[in-house]
């Protein structure tokens, strides 16, 4: 097993109300991840995702573009700790 870690992602751009969290969570789960995805009042998407290094650097690939109607401006991202306090990938309200 590879190195465990857990990166929260912020999405900017336009990622509302274009199929971005069911892009996320579907790329997330086919990864293996754990984690959520909200969107934020602020109009940004913002993820958590956890699992072994290599799938969440090819989610965080895969963000930089998004579903089809996606423009994605840019990503913040934060490293932390892993916590293990997900099972699966869902949806955050």
């Amino acid at each position: 097993m590879g190195e465990l870690v857990r990166a929260r992602i912020r999405v900017r751009g336009i990622v509302q109300g274009v199929g971005f969290r069911y892009f996320v969570r579907n790329t997330a789960t086919s990864l293996g991840l754990d984690g959520e995805v909200r969107n934020r009042s602020d109009g940004t998407v913002e993820i958590v995702a956890e699992g072994e290094r290599g799938p969440v650097e090819i989610l965080i690939r895969e963000l930089r573009t998004g579903p089809r109607y996606a423009t994605v401006d840019g990503l913040d991202i934060q490293w932390e700790e892993p916590r293990k306090d997900f099972s699966g990938f869902d949806y955050a309200f």
